[in-house]
């Protein structure tokens, strides 16, 4: 029973994941309040056709320069975080570009890709994301670099967080959070080890009342920060949130 309604589920998904590529053809002709609109429709619609509840709280940074930062969990953190903060912009490891359609769709939305394997570029889009946040644009980083079991973040690293510094933009943190019945962490959401995409988007079409929970933090200001005390302290600000009952 509970891969007929993984199957079913999955379907749902793949058929959305066509209709966004639809859409994003369509996104040359929309002005900004419009493809931020389709954005965070279609976001939020993925996370609730894989059989997630969508939970938001806190107050969403309004369209401007902010840099976003978010502990990193699952595949489906950029959709969860678009589903409350539509106009974010976001860096991405390179190798999402290989995940089918997904991969197309998030480099159209605009997403930055480094290659955490060049030591060097990281520099090269610490300056994008300068331009960015120049332009007024709100920009979205996971600063673990990789994905973790989601109760305690991983150490952030600092050098993406230079970019909000040199540009004096505000850092708003967002905590993410999946549970399930019995699991303030929910083991389904988990990508980490030798886990494959389609290994971990099975578990989570199969699981029964997981839910993401998307707690947006008052924003922190960046003025005379050093960037890796800066990073400590935001960690430590997501730490405190998972932490709490």
């Amino acid at each position: 029973m509970r891969s007929l309604v993984a199957l079913m589920r999955l379907a749902r998904c793949s058929l959305h994941v066509l209709h966004g590529m639809a859409v994003m053809t369509r996104f040359p002709k929309l002005d900004e309040a419009g493809r931020h609109a389709r954005i965070g429709w279609w976001s939020a619609a993925l996370v609730r056709h894989l059989g997630l509840a969508l939970h938001v709280s806190g107050t969403a940074p309004r369209p401007g320069a902010t840099l976003v930062v978010a502990n990193h969990v699952s595949f489906l953190d950029i959709a969860a975080i678009h589903a409350a903060v539509p106009h974010a912009r976001f860096v991405s490891k390179a190798d999402v570009l290989a995940w089918p359609l997904l991969g197309w769709l998030i480099r159209n939305a605009g997403t930055l890709f480094i290659e955490r394997e060049r030591k060097r570029d990281a520099l090269r889009v610490v300056h994008a994301m300068a331009e960015s946040l120049q332009r007024g644009e709100t920009v979205a980083v996971f600063p673990e670099g990789t994905t973790g079991a989601g109760d305690v973040p991983l150490p952030f690293h600092a050098n993406l967080l230079q970019a909000a510094i040199a540009t004096g933009t505000p850092v708003q943190p967002v905590v993410l959070r999946y549970a399930a019945p019995g699991e303030r962490f929910a083991q389904a959401a988990q990508f980490l080890g030798e886990t494959t995409l389609l290994q971990t988007v099975w578990r989570m079409a199969s699981a029964r009342g997981l839910a993401v929970h998307v707690d947006i933090l008052p924003p922190v200001s960046t003025a005379h920060a050093d960037r890796r005390a800066l990073a400590e302290h935001l960690r430590q600000l997501v730490a405190e949130r998972l932490e709490a009952p």
